[in-house]
């Protein structure tokens, strides 16, 4: 496998999201937070808990496992977004109902301060401030970040966090 070409610049501080609910989600996690290491994709500087989520949109199926972790790359957020698509492929992942059940689902939630909206990435993530399980274990290791205007923090207590918990799983 080839590693992804790092940019000339300074690394960018990135958040990413993780999520499964097939096999063994835990595994399947920490095995996406390894991997992004070994392939040079990013350095991954803190990591959430585990958190169980009710599954949303298509809730015929599993809880999700869900973390999220702060790094920093040296690739472009288009660079970054082809290498995670790619390693989300090569662990397993497989085209199916939107919502529904996967293997490995890895989303960029921030990339630095940068703001942009384009067909394929949205930064910051659309989603962000409006999913408690990415705002719970975001909030979890980092509270005072600030993202559209609201502190991580903040927007985490005020959320419905009605069907996530902290994840057993060892």
């Amino acid at each position: 496998m080839q590693s992804p070409t790092p940019r000339e610049s300074a690394p960018a501080p990135i958040g990413l999201g993780f999520g499964s609910n097939v096999g063994d989600p835990a595994a399947n996690i920490r095995r996406a937070l390894q991997e992004i290491e070994a392939r040079g994709i990013a350095r991954i500087s803190a990591s959430s808990s585990l958190w169980r989520t009710a599954p949303w949109g298509y809730t015929a199926q599993e809880d999700f496992a869900n973390l999220c972790a702060l790094a920093e790359t040296r690739l472009s957020p288009a660079e970054l977004l082809s290498a995670l698509k790619r390693l989300e492929t090569d662990l397993g992942r497989t085209a199916n109902v939107r919502w529904g059940p996967r293997l490995i689902d890895i989303d960029i939630l921030f990339y630095d301060d940068l703001e942009s909206e384009h067909a394929d990435l949205t930064l910051p993530h659309r989603e962000l401030l409006r999913r408690a399980f990415v705002l719970a274990p975001l909030a979890e290791i980092a509270p005072d970040l600030v993202i559209a205007g609201r502190r991580i923090a903040d927007a985490a207590r005020e959320i419905d966090r009605a069907g996530i918990v902290k994840w057993d799983a060892k």
